[in-house]
């Protein structure tokens, strides 16, 4: 599809930073823009029209951009628009959470209109994703990062235009520049503008005002009025050494005014000072584009590890559990066959969790749900701990407080979530009981379905309020502490909850897990 024919929302809490981004997409031939003073009220624009691409602010009132962000990847009709957030942010861990949580694309203040373009490009384009970046031959290698890990990508020396219709003034500031610099020279003023109209733009201009035809005062009010220039710094070279003359070019935008009879290393160390700042943030570009393909291939590989992974165990699951239902298998051997069946779909289980839990952490979810048998489930899992749990004697039972022979009701959600929901949960229960005990699931036929599973030992008091949390554990030698942490996202995640309940008095604990239940609908 034609970018220029897509539908865009500009959101950003200035008016002023508003219609710079609105002018710079027209000047590209952008022309289906709408506008958002903040997150909420995109959002509210997003649910109500359809957009194609989304560029955001990030720091914004009501609702800033990393919240809409967020509220844009939970929304299932909203999870894949295209999202580029613009923000001057320099803290790696805020663009980690940011890259984390679904952006497309990252552009660092101040932008020009290229830099714009190139990333809209990318992020409409996934098949395009390397941004012109070239670093010469002679550049050294990539640097090692903070970490010690991940190559820096190096930045391609900075690019400066001279400007001076004096040839001895040209030669002189192109040999104090091009061993630090890519040096473009421009002998008039229209040249300079002819060079200015197309890209890679100059990243410093250095420019003499008195010049035939266009002088250096009107070049730069032409660069300003035009929005793919409007940025570029300027710092005026020039025999002019009066205070209007200087009062006048500072007035027009320009950031030094310098006279050519000042010491050229004092020249040279002035851009020095400046072009620091200019490569400081194009660095900062660079990395947000490295970061964020990192990210993407990280993503990409774990999803195709996962996929694997899961194709082969799904293989072995199916291959175990045919041999042990056959007839003729030794009970004994069936048994094993069993426990080697509980490895592998305990192995699914912990690469389904990688995945989902961090989509749903990070609010990228979207939930599938049909039909369950959960009642299936259930069995299925206590069955396998029987044999797990079997040197702790413990007894464990699946019941249902429907008459027998009824059908049992079934929950609207995901088969997957669910078996690793109640796989933990009933996992937690058996190592908690102590041996020789009781473990009880309890299915209850109520709308939303409760699943009650409950256990002998009471949790410890100071366990009791983080039961939930991340991390938290008491008395398990090697327990990771995410077991009923991600049981409670799974469940929220299918619209349901846990709770628990500790019973001092009898020394025992349930669990309650609610889940939607699914509403049969009868054919006629």
């Amino acid at each position: 599809m034609n970018p220029h024919l897509l539908n865009y929302l500009v959101v950003d809490d200035l008016e002023l930073m508003r219609a710079v981004t609105v002018n710079q997409l027209r000047g590209m031939g952008y022309e289906k823009i709408k506008v958002a003073r903040n997150g909420a009220e995109a959002l509210e624009m997003l649910r109500a029209v359809k957009f194609d691409a989304v560029l955001s602010d990030w720091n914004m009132p009501v609702m800033n951009g990393l919240e809409l962000l967020k509220a844009v990847r939970a929304d299932a009709k909203l999870a894949k628009l295209p999202f580029l957030m613009i923000t001057a942010e320099t803290e790696r861990q805020r663009i980690e959470e940011v890259i984390s949580a679904g952006v497309n694309g990252l552009l660092v203040k101040p932008y020009n209109a290229g830099s714009l373009q190139a990333r809209l490009d990318r992020m409409l384009n996934p098949q395009a994703r390397a941004l012109p970046q070239p670093a010469p031959p002679s550049t050294a290698p990539a640097s090692r990062s903070e970490t010690g890990s991940d190559p820096v990508p190096m930045l391609s020396p900075s690019r400066i235009l001279v400007v001076d219709d004096y040839p001895v003034s040209l030669k002189l500031l192109e040999k104090l520049f091009k061993d630090e610099y890519q040096v473009a020279t421009a002998t008039d003023g229209a040249a300079a503008l002819a060079m200015c109209e197309t890209e890679p733009l100059p990243d410093l201009i250095l420019m003499d005002v008195l010049m035939p035809g266009i002088d250096g005062f009107e070049v730069v009010r032409r660069l300003r009025q035009r929005q793919a220039t409007s940025q570029i710094p300027v710092i005026f070279v020039t025999g002019l050494t009066d205070d209007e003359s200087r009062i006048k070019g500072m007035a027009l935008g320009a950031v030094d005014f310098v006279s050519k009879t000042n010491d050229p290393k004092a020249l040279r160390a002035r851009v020095r000072n400046f072009i620091a700042f200019v490569d400081m943030r194009r660095k900062l570009q660079l990395d947000y584009d490295a970061m964020l393909d990192a990210a993407r291939m990280r993503e990409d590989a774990d999803n195709m590890t996962r996929h694997d992974l899961k194709g082969s165990l799904a293989g072995i699951v199916g291959m175990v559990q045919s041999l042990a239902n056959d007839e003729d298998m030794h009970p004994k051997h069936a048994a094993q066959l069993r426990l080697v069946e509980q490895t592998a779909q305990q192995v699914m289980n912990m690469v389904n969790l990688s995945g989902e839990l961090y989509k749903i952490e990070m609010g990228r979810f979207r939930l599938k749900a049909s039909a369950v048998d959960i009642g299936d489930i259930l069995h299925r899992i206590v069955d396998l701990s029987r044999s797990s749990f079997y040197d702790k004697q413990l007894t464990i039972s699946v019941d249902t407080d429907m008459p027998v022979g009824t059908e049992l009701p079934k929950v609207e959600a995901d088969a997957m979530l669910c078996y690793s929901l109640f796989q933990n949960l009933i996992k937690n229960a058996c190592e908690a009981a102590p041996a020789g005990t009781r473990v009880e699931v309890l299915l209850r036929d109520e709308s939303p379905l409760r699943i009650l599973i409950s256990n002998m030992g009471a949790v410890p008091a100071d366990m009791r309020e983080r039961f939930f949390e991340k991390f938290s554990t008491s008395g398990k030698a090697g327990g990771s502490g995410i077991g009923t942490y991600s049981a409670q996202l799974l469940a929220r995640a299918q619209k349901g909850n846990v709770s628990m309940v500790t019973d001092d008095a009898n020394n025992c604990t349930t669990l309650t897990v609610t889940l939607p239940r699914h509403n049969f609908v009868a054919t006629p």
